[in-house]
């Protein structure tokens, strides 16, 4: 017998096994399994009522909210593709991705109501405008809010066998650095399998709660909308990210579990009241979304009292690939542990990896040669939306090339170095920037630090440093350079350093490196981008 796999059924199973447990804790609102799938069935039931249809893209602008969490089963329930929104996107851009994917609806919240009514009358496919949270009287929406919309529509479940694993589920769309953002197509299938490998890499209990700090349109947030409604977690939602608010959910909530990326990570360690809460329930925190440090990942399990390990994921992988935590059989010591919890890490269940060089030939897993990180999982995107040509070229020979740059070793441990476009080639050397960034960070007077090129007549490129000091810390820019100079070759160290109060990052913390070349290199002919590294490298 085969039944379609769909995410659907999740929600269905904690249905029938955990009916009364509390499922959504949002700001005041608390939901059950019961009331969750509920209203899950109600929007499905609601979508159809205003005409949606099958495969139809319906999109939400919104913060995290119990409300986008109930669309990650109810628009799939209905049959409908959903498009979960960044909401720090440019008008342009948001303009650009709803045309692109011809999304019927848009939801939004009424927070964004006027970013969208500053773009909507050029959206060529949109029929109907739903407020999430409040009444609005712009002509242009639907006169029901979301909540009225559920209350008027009658549930609807539809019978699990009608369900095509293999149609998309969810569009998702990637950042756009050079060119227009690319929609990922993940299917049913991709999600569901993907749900089940991530369960089998991680230890939880039952009465476990997740905080879902990253929000729910990035990878690294949809990517937790899954596992935990499968396992019956307590889904514990926080619109934005304040340290304060973090530290007093994790001690009311009894949080296990919850995902930062670096710059989270680093605010939560530092906020001076930390102490002052009981964190004790917390099992884990997974680091994600940027290269973490070995100081870093010991100063969480430090501060926070719990085990603290890295991911690496992408929005074309439905998104984990890998986990570092420390495989049975290995025994880390010491600063050991930090430096492999730091790392990359290896394939979790389903997943297969490969490092190749520029001829896609694997390179020898000595933690030295690097290569190109390659991807085949039941995870991996159907293709990107409407653009068969990309779609051809990232999934060459059956393997997803993901553009990140990395070693493996003996134990099958990965470590990315860069991504092909921040490698810096200096005199004809590679310069991982991440390598040098975790350098810098351990420093104790640094918070941030970002490493790019910058235009040099000699070497053509050489790096410098970008850093943030931490509160009453004191080094000045020849100590930084010194300090890195007794820890790595010296071709590698920043030759110049800049001091900023902050650096640019997106909506989830990932330092746009982007921007901060723009000032150097503008009236220069070439930005410092980088060719793939061969294995002869000399990182």
């Amino acid at each position: 017998m085969n039944i379609p796999l769909t995410p659907v059924r999740f929600l269905r199973y904690a249905l029938q096994q955990y009916p009364g447990k509390t499922a959504v804790v949002c700001g005041p609102e608390r939901f059950s399994y019961s009331q969750f799938a509920e209203r899950a069935a109600r929007l499905a039931g609601g979508l159809r009522q205003i005409g949606v249809k099958p495969g139809d893209r319906v999109a939400f602008l919104s913060l995290n909210c119990h409300r986008l969490l109930e669309a990650y089963f109810g628009v799939l329930e209905a049959g409908a593709v959903l498009l979960p929104l960044n909401i720090r996107l440019a008008p342009d851009e948001l303009a650009f991705i709803l045309n692109h994917a011809e999304a019927s609806v848009l939801f939004l919240q009424n927070e964004l109501c006027g970013l969208v009514d500053s773009f909507h009358q050029r959206l060529s496919a949109v029929h109907w405008f739903c407020m999430l949270d409040h009444h609005n009287q712009a002509p242009w929406l639907l006169p029901q809010t979301y909540d009225e919309l559920l209350s008027s529509a009658t549930p609807y479940r539809r019978d699990i066998a009608e369900f095509d694993e293999d149609s998309v589920a969810e569009l998702f769309y990637t950042s756009g650095t050079s060119a227009n953002p690319k929609g990922v197509m993940l299917t049913h299938r991709n999600i569901y399998l993907h749900a089940l490998h991530a369960a089998l890499s991680r230890e939880t209990s039952h009465d476990s709660a997740h905080l879902h700090t990253i929000p729910l349109f990035h990878a690294n947030g949809w990517g937790a909308a899954h596992t935990p409604t499968l396992r019956g977690f307590k889904h514990v939602m926080t619109s934005r990210f304040d340290p304060l608010e973090i530290l007093r959910l994790i001690q009311d909530e009894r949080i296990e579990s919850l995902g930062l990326v670096p710059a989270m990570a680093i605010a939560l360690v530092n906020c001076p009241e930390f102490h002052k809460y009981d964190l004790r329930s917390l099992r884990w925190v997974g680091l994600g979304g940027a290269a973490s440090s070995p100081s870093l990942v010991r100063e969480v399990e430090e501060k926070l009292g719990c085990q603290c390990y890295s991911g690496y994921g992408l929005t074309e992988t439905a998104p984990v690939l890998t986990t570092s935590s420390m495989k049975p059989g290995l025994r880390w010591e010491g600063e050991q542990r930090f430096t492999g919890q730091a790392s990359t890490g290896y394939a979790i269940p389903g997943v297969e990896l490969r490092v190749v060089d520029a001829n896609d030939q694997d390179v020898a897993r000595d933690g030295e040669a690097v290569g190109e990180i390659l991807a085949r999982s039941d995870g991996v995107m159907k293709g990107y939306w409407k653009q068969p040509e990309e779609t051809a070229e990232a999934l060459r020979g059956g393997w997803l090339h993901t553009g990140d740059l990395a070693t493996w070793n003996q134990d099958g441990y990965i470590l990315i170095v860069d991504r092909k476009k921040d490698i810096i080639v200096s005199g004809g050397e590679n310069i991982s920037s991440l390598e040098v960034e975790k350098t810098l960070l351990a420093h104790p007077a640094v918070l941030e630090a970002a490493v790019i090129a910058v235009p040099d007549q000699k070497w053509g490129e050489v790096p410098k440093a970008l850093v943030v000091v931490k509160p009453g810390g004191r080094v000045n820019d020849s100590e930084l350079i010194e300090f890195c100079r007794s820890r790595l070759t010296h071709y590698k160290c920043p030759r110049s350093v800049e001091f900023l109060e902050s650096l640019p990052k997106t909506g989830t913390g990932k330092v746009l490196k982007r921007d901060l070349r723009k000032k150097y290199w503008q009236g220069q002919n070439t930005i410092g981008v980088a060719s793939p590294v061969h294995q002869e490298s000399s990182m």
